[in-house]
């Protein structure tokens, strides 16, 4: 069946294609991929040659080649804003974030050139606008070269991982380092789409199928749109592939070990697009085809897919569009929300898995037991998917954060993802709870450009707080209420403090010279019985901090007014 479905997407329509922009998939008989010149030349043409499809720049990019957006919209009409107001559905699909995984590029050209030419894709796709983005990671593409994929197979050449700033951008949807991030953030929220897909190649074990699909975390989706995405859209999706000979897999996150046992599925936190969506009201579908199929395979695969979720959106945007308003209301209801999330690996799914039998075998490398699988071994066996993930900590949602307006950079990101915030009129001051950092660790070596914190805990203290005129009060009864829980509430895995943009209240910018600070301290003791009494039970309970003087200045310093007020003091406060 799936050697048939291939031949369909091949063969049949080839006359017309061969007189309608053939691509460079075609004419290399399946085996090459454009490069990023070639590929925007030829949506060009498209452009030209129908009035259904659109190209515009949206945006910069860290390549200094301007982000593409290409529209097909069955109307003819091309203004986002125009569209937004008739009620559209949009499915909007995202290509090449990392350009050595180009299949998403070759099945889009296709899918989109079958659209702008035969009227029987357009009737099977119906009223549905499809926003897509050609090359999403310029940079990379441009990086062109044919061995950085060490795993897999085809095509002949392929962009590279890292953007023109070695960035992975499939982690920078959150933080936003690059030019790519800003301008994508502004065009997801500018097309508010009803479904959201992006197109990548998978790493890992092998096995027969040559699509696997990573959905939005279903319990971290939370409210209607996740009920929808389990009880419809997915059934639908794994129903229509099966039925074009494309059966398909949850994503296999499995590594160093087999698929045999079950596996936990992917925890996607907001740094990642499908965790992204989630947080602006959209489910996200990633695709990732299996690395060591054949390219012709994976693109087929992952044009079916795409042709899958066009249908889905055409048939049912409308309801998308009225869930996602109630998922909106249903978020706006929840006085706390959670913060951080765990596996519950006392629930599982059910799922009937195909693959092939792993063996330990002696590497001839390096002498050592290595992992082979034996595709001569086939096997079909219900395995348990743990795709139930479950709370750990929530966090009470405050009327407003105040954001002082020195943290420009944190100013920024806010805006660039649509949140409401109002410049305080002139200098005053509130009550408000104030965190301090009270514990926290960071990574070992660089993430992504950052060292990133993790494990954070907090104490929280009711205070005054003096602010300043321009200063920023954010309602949080908007629509991106939990979008501001997951990136101002530094317990957060992907919040802005995690990602470093606090890290400056870390470092003690005042201290004291031991000599000068000595009869200081004398005096504060003096005056002070409870600091007295705080520092000699100490000095009883730890004979080493009782041989350690430096120490015990320290002590006293930072029970002291000398001590400042900044240092580990978290600069957003909360006003209930």
């Amino acid at each position: 069946m799936q050697r048939y479905a291939l031949l369909l997407l091949l063969l049949l329509p080839l006359s017309l294609r061969a007189q309608k922009l053939p691509t460079r998939f075609e004419l290399s008989d399946s085996t090459q991929s454009p490069p990023y010149a070639e590929a925007m030349a030829w949506w060009r043409a498209l452009d030209k040659a129908s009035p259904l499809i659109s190209m515009r720049a949206a945006g910069p990019t860290d390549s200094g080649e301007p982000l593409q957006l290409v529209l097909y919209s069955p109307s003819g009409e091309s203004d986002l804003q125009k569209l937004k107001k008739e009620g559209k559905s949009i499915l909007f699909i995202n290509n090449a974030i990392h350009p050595g995984e180009p299949d998403g590029v070759d099945a889009s050209m296709l899918l989109l050139r079958e659209l702008a030419f035969s009227k029987r894709f357009q009737q099977e796709v119906g009223d549905v606008v499809i926003a897509l983005i050609p090359f999403y990671n310029i940079g990379g593409a441009l990086n062109r070269n044919s061995t950085t994929r060490a795993n897999q197979n085809g095509p002949e050449a392929y962009g590279f991982r890292g953007n023109a700033r070695n960035l992975d951008l499939n982690r920078d949807f959150i933080k936003l380092d690059s030019r790519n991030a800003h301008s994508f953030t502004e065009l997801f929220l500018q097309l508010k789409p009803q479904l959201y897909v992006e197109t990548h190649v998978s790493n890992g074990a092998d096995y027969p199928y040559t699509m696997t699909l990573l959905s939005t975390q279903h319990n971290k989706l939370g409210g209607p749109l996740a009920e929808y995405l389990r009880q419809q859209l997915e059934p639908r999706l794994y129903q229509q592939m099966a039925q074009k000979g494309w059966p398909m897999t949850p994503y296999v996150n499995v590594w160093g070990s087999t698929p045999d046992k079950g596996w936990v599925a992917f925890n996607d936190p907001p740094r990642y697009s499908s965790g992204f969506a989630a947080l602006h009201h959209t489910i996200g579908l990633v695709t990732e085809t299996h690395m060591l199929k054949p390219y012709n395979m994976r693109v087929a695969a992952t044009y079916q897919f795409l042709l899958a979720a066009a249908k889905a959106v055409a048939q049912e945007g409308k309801k998308l569009q009225q869930l996602q308003l109630e998922q909106q209301q249903h978020t706006a209801r929840q006085q706390a929300l959670p913060l951080q999330w765990v596996s519950d690996t006392s629930q599982h799914t059910p799922f009937r898995f195909r693959g092939y039998e792993g063996r330990q075998e002696t590497s001839a490398v390096s002498g050592q037991p290595r992992l082979r699988y034996d595709r001569s071994k086939p096997f079909e066996k219900e395995i348990k998917l743990y795709d139930t993930y479950r709370p750990t900590g929530q966090v009470q949602v405050p009327r407003y954060y105040v954001l002082p307006q020195g943290w420009w950079p944190v100013v920024e990101r806010l805006k660039a993802n649509g949140v409401l915030m109002r410049p305080l009129q002139r200098d005053s001051s509130m009550q408000a709870e104030v965190y301090r950092i009270a514990d926290y660790k960071t990574v070992a070596r660089p993430y992504e450009g950052h060292y990133l914190h993790h494990s954070v805990v907090v104490e929280g203290e009711k205070r005054e707080v003096k602010l300043r005129r321009g200063d920023l009060l954010i309602p949080t009864d908007q629509p991106a209420r939990r979008f501001l829980v997951e990136v101002l509430e530094p317990a957060a895995p992907d919040s802005y403090f995690s990602w470093n943009f606090f890290d400056a209240i870390l470092q003690q910018k005042e201290g004291f010279s031991g000599y000068v600070f000595e009869d200081v301290a004398a005096e504060l003791l003096k005056k002070n019985p409870a600091l007295k009494k705080a520092l000699e039970e100490k000095r009883a309970a730890e004979p080493d901090f009782a041989k350690d003087g430096a120490a015990q200045l320290e002590f006293i310093y930072k029970r002291s007014p000398y001590y400042e007020e900044a240092h580990l003091r978290y600069p957003v406060y909360r006003v209930f």
